[in-house]
């Protein structure tokens, strides 16, 4: 079973781990290319809103994602 809550929190803290926690391993990989690349810029570059807005939608989509499929495959 998929835990929702430990998805959401685990790409809340770093966006992509909890879509890997899922088994979602190419958007895992797009949320961490995107940590490491473009994340750090909207961080500086807007005072930190775009930076945690896409922590949040990590966690969010994340969290729908399990919530919607429970069960691994």
């Amino acid at each position: 079973m998929r835990d929702p809550v430990l998805a959401g929190i685990l790409s809340l803290i770093v966006p992509g781990v909890g879509h890997l926690y899922n088994g979602q391993f190419l958007a895992g990989a797009l949320w961490l290319m995107a940590l490491v690349t473009i994340i750090p810029g909207f961080w500086i570059g807007t005072g930190g809103i775009l930076g945690l807005l896409c922590h949040v939608i990590a966690g969010y989509t994340a969290y729908n994602y399990a919530k919607e499929h429970r069960v691994r495959v």
